[in-house]
C-alpha cells in the first residue's frame, strides 16, 4: 500500500515557511512541557521501573508525552510520532517527530538539578529540527539544520580545544549494572588521558552543553534515539561532528560528539579504551 504523503514544498519559500512552523510548534511544546514539570516537582508521584531496578518512568513523564501527543495531534495531525514513553504514530505527512518529554527522569525524582524537554522534527527522514528545554535554567537551545544553533537568542559554538589532554568530556551510563562495571573499566583509562570528566544525567542536555562550548566532548553507549535527535542537530549546527559510532558492548550504537579539532583522537582513545569497536 502506498502511504500517502502532504505535498512537498515547492522551492525554498515553501521548506522555509514549514520549517518556521515546526520550530515555533517545537520551541513552544518545550516550553510549555517544561512549565508542566516544574508544577510537578515538588508533588507525590508515582515511580515505576522500565528496563532494570534503576531505569525510572514517572507519572509526570508520560504525563507530559501525552500533552505533546495531544498539542501535535491538534496542530499536525499528519505527522509521525516517535515518543520515549510508548507513543508510536504512523503519519501520512513528511514529518516525524521525535520526543523525549523528560530527559533525566532519575534527575527529576531526585531532585537533582539536570532535566530537560527534548523535541526533533524530521522532514523526508532528515532531522531538520531540534529544541531542547533546559527545565532548570529556564533556558532552550535551538537549531535548524544550516542555520546555525542557539541558546534563546545568544548564537552557540562548540570549543576550538584541539588537547585531548585539557578536554573536559561528559558521558554517561547504562542501566546494567554489569554494563555499568564494564564502562567503569573504560573510564578509568579515559580518565587519565583527558582534563575531567563530567556526568549531567540527561543526554540531552550534555550534547548542548558541548554545543556551546561548556564541554569539549562527550559520548555515551545505550542511547535511544529520542535521547539525542534533537540536540545532535543543534550540536552539529554549533561545529560539532556528532557520530554514531559501533559499540563494543551495550545496545545499540554509542554517541560521540567533539569538535573537528578534536573528534580523531578521541574516538581512538574511546576505541584504546573499549568503548568501541
Amino acid at each position: 500500500m502506498t502511504q500517502r504523503h502532504e505535498p512537498g514544498p515547492e522551492g525554498p519559500h515553501d521548506k522555509a515557511h514549514l520549517v518556521d512552523q515546526l520550530m515555533k510548534l517545537a520551541d513552544d511544546l518545550a516550553r510549555e512541557t517544561g512549565d508542566l514539570q516544574r508544577s510537578r516537582l515538588a508533588g507525590a508521584r508515582q515511580i515505576k521501573t522500565k528496563t532494570s531496578a534503576t531505569d525510572l518512568v514517572s507519572d509526570v513523564d508520560c504525563e507530559a508525552e501525552r500533552w505533546i501527543v495531544s498539542r501535535l495531534s491538534e496542530a499536525r495531525p499528519d505527522d509521525s510520532i516517535l515518543g520515549e514513553e510508548g507513543t508510536l504514530r504512523e503519519g501520512t505527512s513528511a514529518v516525524r517527530w521525535v520526543i523525549d518529554p523528560l530527559d533525566g527522569t532519575t534527575n527529576y525524582v531526585y531532585g537533582y538539578p539536570a532535566f530537560a524537554v527534548s523535541i526533533a522534527a524530521e522532514i523526508d527522514g532528515v532531522p531538520q529540527i531540534g529544541v531542547v528545554y533546559d527545565t532548570v535554567a529556564g533556558r532552550c537551545y535551538r537549531a535548524v539544520s544550516g542555520c546555525g544553533a542557539f541558546c534563546e537568542d545568544r548564537p552557540i559554538k562548540v570549543t576550538q580545544q584541539a588537547d585531548l589532554a585539557r578536554a573536559l568530556v561528559g558521558t554517561g551510563f547504562s542501566y546494567d549494572a554489569a554494563q555499568r562495571r564494564m564502562q567503569g573499566s573504560a573510564l578509568a583509562l579515559i580518565l587519565g588521558r583527558v582534563s575531567d570528566i563530567r556526568r549531567s544525567g540527561s543526554a540531552a542536555l550534555d550534547l548542548c552543553h558541548v554545543a556551546s562550548g561548556q564541554l569539549d566532548a562527550y559520548w555515551e553507549l545505550d542511547n535511544a534515539p529520542w535521547d539525542y535527535a534533537a540536540a545532535s542537530v543543534i550540536a552539529r549546527e554549533a561545529g560539532a561532528v556528532v557520530e554514531l559510532a559501533p559499540a563494543c558492548h551495550g545496545r545499540g550504537p554509542a554517541v560521540v560528539a567533539a569538535n573537528s579539532s578534536l573528534m580523531s583522537a578521541f574516538l581512538a582513545l574511546l576505541r584504546e579504551a573499549g568503548v568501541l569497536a
